[in-house]
């Protein structure tokens, strides 16, 4: 891959970009970097021209005091496609990628071809009761108190990243390298305090969203994927509000699907369904 730090809606993006043809562009979500693609992106090059930035905060983008919330992350991705010069692309995001990429096709519909949408919410869009029934993960609550989490954790990153990567593959965990290169890049305060900017904004992204679909429906071609735990909570969120959807359940896979079952997700990403 060639990394290259592009400067877009006022930051500076670390960005992964190899290939070439119809761009896709690709938004993790935590505790990752674009290194999450990285069992991927060898099949999407085939025939894409892949873009992988890290998210505001996030790896060695810029870490800026606000803009956490999904919809300058939005703004954030399309102003990076532009700063590469692609009109369009299909966009996949996961995690906390997952409302950002959703707004941009929201919002501006013929900057994206394509949608997938992975291991995420939608704010409080109806659809996610039974997976939130028992209240939100417990992680949402200690990383929205600002400045308390990275206080708590400033020492002890590596065992506390680690539990995520850990659960969020099953059990299974990830390579060495892949895992060293994530508990690098969340190490030190200010990493932290960039990881969890994300959640303070939380409630902000959820106003953004409520407000967005008030007004549209989501008319780009889109795919949500589930494993677990969020499972089918995402798709049940965009049924009402989705012209075209197709939703896949991957078996046995955790919440980390990009190099949980990597094989899994590039047979969906490469399928007719994306490829069109």
């Amino acid at each position: 891959m060639s990394l290259r730090q592009v400067t877009a809606n006022g930051i500076d993006i670390n960005v992964a970009v190899r290939g070439t043809g119809p761009a896709i562009l690709l938004l993790h979500g935590f505790p990752h970097t674009w290194e999450l693609w990285t069992e991927v992106i060898p099949a999407l090059v085939r025939d894409h021209r892949v873009i992988a930035p890290d998210l505001r905060g996030l790896g060695a983008t810029s870490r800026p005091v606000d803009g956490y919330d999904a919809a300058t992350l939005a703004t954030d991705a399309e102003a990076l496609l532009d700063a590469l010069g692609e009109p369009t692309a299909t966009v996949v995001g996961i995690d906390l990628g997952s409302p950002a990429a959703f707004l941009l096709a929201l919002r501006h519909p013929t900057r994206v071809r394509r949608l997938v949408l992975m291991e995420g919410l939608l704010g409080t869009l109806p659809g996610a009761e039974d997976f939130l029934a028992a209240g939100p993960p417990w992680w949402f609550g200690f990383h929205s108190v600002p400045g308390f989490a990275e206080t708590v954790l400033a020492g002890n990153e590596f065992e506390y990243i680690d539990w995520f990567l850990t659960a969020g593959t099953r059990g299974r965990g990830l390579t060495p390298q892949i895992r060293d290169r994530f508990l690098a890049a969340y190490t030190g305060r200010d990493a932290l305090r960039g990881a969890f900017a994300h959640y303070r904004a939380l409630p902000t992204t959820g106003q953004e969203i409520a407000k967005a679909v008030a007004g549209a429906r989501l008319t780009v071609p889109t795919m949500a994927i589930g494993a677990h735990p969020v499972g089918n909570a995402l798709a049940n969120q965009l049924r009402p509000i989705t012209d075209e959807l197709t939703e896949h359940l991957i078996d046995d896979c955790g919440h980390i699907i990009p190099l949980d079952r990597p094989d899994a997700l590039i047979s969906l990403l490469i399928s007719d369904e994306v490829r069109r």
